[in-house]
């Protein structure tokens, strides 16, 4: 059987995946004892990491129902990972039906799951396609057949930037997309940061991983909105972007940052 090209026998599950060690993290189940065993190094490393996962998976809810609720009504979701409910698109469309949603993804795990899980409509494109390409992501004919690019978007960049080395050129992936969306268009991103305490041991983890952990500053990561307007609070650690609950405990460890953009031209 193929998926979008790829073959079952390609998918690789003897190294851990990022995607599935997140998955695990947030208490799912697909995944692989690879990838539970990677996760529970992590945690013996940052015992806040699953406080810290939580938190962000809780900033990317508050961070979509934001921008719907100012109006755009179609979602670039690049590194979706494992479909984890409420998906963006249930999210999403709890305030806006006729959202539109293109999930972006480079594992073929991620993206067999999804075709069997979140049961694409017309209203929603799962592509498999990878960051570091990010024109192909652009003109991808799944992605094209759900975003207008000639209307706002919202381009969500969450817990997936941190998976690039410099070598790979972050900022020019996130200007490449950037320079895709019209204005009124919004950049929804978080990324992991070791500036609240030492993560090499965290790091290490993911040297044997389908991806590196690269762990950016704020300084750093502020860098990735240029040509963007972040709006209150800006760039913050993400149990404290517009809480609507009170921040759980231990948020002050939290290696998370996180920030909504708006393009305003």
């Amino acid at each position: 059987m193929t998926q979008n090209g790829f073959r079952a026998e390609e998918i690789d599950t003897s190294r851990p995946h990022p995607a599935r060690i997140y998955d695990y993290l947030l208490g799912g189940k697909d995944n692989y004892e690879v990838d539970r065993e990677a996760g529970n190094q992590l945690a013996f490393a940052a015992p806040e990491v699953r406080i810290g996962v939580r938190a962000n998976r809780a900033f990317l809810q508050r961070a979509v129902r934001y921008v719907i609720g100012s109006g755009v009504r179609q979602i670039l979701d690049v590194g979706t990972g494992l479909p984890t409910s409420p998906n963006v698109h249930e999210i999403a469309q709890e305030v806006a039906p006729d959202v539109r949603i293109a999930y972006v993804d480079n594992d073929p795990i991620v993206n067999t799951y999804a075709n069997a899980l979140l049961s694409p409509s017309g209203a929603t494109s799962i592509v498999l396609a990878d960051l570091r390409d990010p024109r192909a992501i652009v003109d991808h004919p799944e992605v094209r057949r759900v975003i207008d690019f000639g209307e706002p978007v919202a381009l969500l960049l969450v817990a997936i930037l941190h998976f690039l080395t410099e070598a790979e050129r972050p900022e020019q992936v996130v200007a490449t997309l950037r320079d895709a969306l019209p204005a009124g268009s919004f950049l929804v991103l978080s990324h992991a940061t070791g500036d609240f305490a030492d993560r090499t041991e965290a790091q290490a983890v993911y040297k044997n991983a389908t991806a590196t952990l690269n762990l950016r500053s704020h300084a750093q990561i502020e860098r990735f909105f240029d040509g963007f307007e972040l709006l209150e609070p800006g760039l913050a650690q993400v149990p404290f972007w517009r809480p609507d609950t009170q921040p759980p405990a231990r948020s002050r460890e939290i290696g998370f940052y996180g920030g909504v953009a708006r393009k305003t031209g």
